[in-house]
């Protein structure tokens, strides 16, 4: 019994191991952290990407999706369209990996400009998806009135699922 519970993990965690190479489509929700958290309470998002192997264990790609903060207090809700380069890297042996998406993001929010967007990532890879812990930031600016402007990072810490379409 002990070697058909092995065999079975070894071929698990050997399925997991493989290159995912193609479209990935997923989504995440976050809770604000610094200057977001004082305009939102959470945010919800959707992921898209398409990844290519570039050799074993490493993939890169291009990113983007949506991110909608919810405002509290007062303040409007608002969201950012990332365009990002993507990168993946998975661990020989085992089924986590580190990733990274590095671009800009588009507000689609008026008084909020667009920024640099970053979006490092750590997480746990599946045959069939992904599931990951991500703190995603955006550089910007944000109108409080007429004459003032102030520099704002607009960040959250995410927890994400990304679906592997082939």
């Amino acid at each position: 019994m002990k070697k058909l519970l092995l065999l079975g993990a070894f071929a698990f965690l050997g399925g997991a191991a493989h290159a995912q190479e193609g479209f990935k489509l997923g989504g995440h929700i976050g809770a604000p952290v610094g200057d977001a958290s004082k305009f939102s309470s959470f945010t919800l998002g959707v992921d898209a990407s398409y990844m290519w192997n570039i050799t074993k264990g490493l993939d890169v790609g291009i990113a983007s999706g949506y991110s909608h903060f919810f405002g509290k207090d007062g303040w409007d809700d608002f969201g950012f369209i990332p365009l990002a380069a993507s990168g993946k890297y998975r661990f020989s042996g085992a089924p986590v990996f580190v990733g990274l998406d590095l671009g800009g993001a588009i507000s689609t929010s008026e008084g909020i400009d667009s920024g640099l967007y970053v979006y490092p990532k750590v997480g746990f890879q599946m045959s069939t998806a992904e599931i990951y812990l991500g703190y995603q930031n955006i550089g910007s600016e944000r109108d409080f009135d007429r004459d003032r402007r102030l520099d704002s990072n607009f960040g959250a810490i995410n927890l994400g699922v990304n679906f592997f379409l082939k």
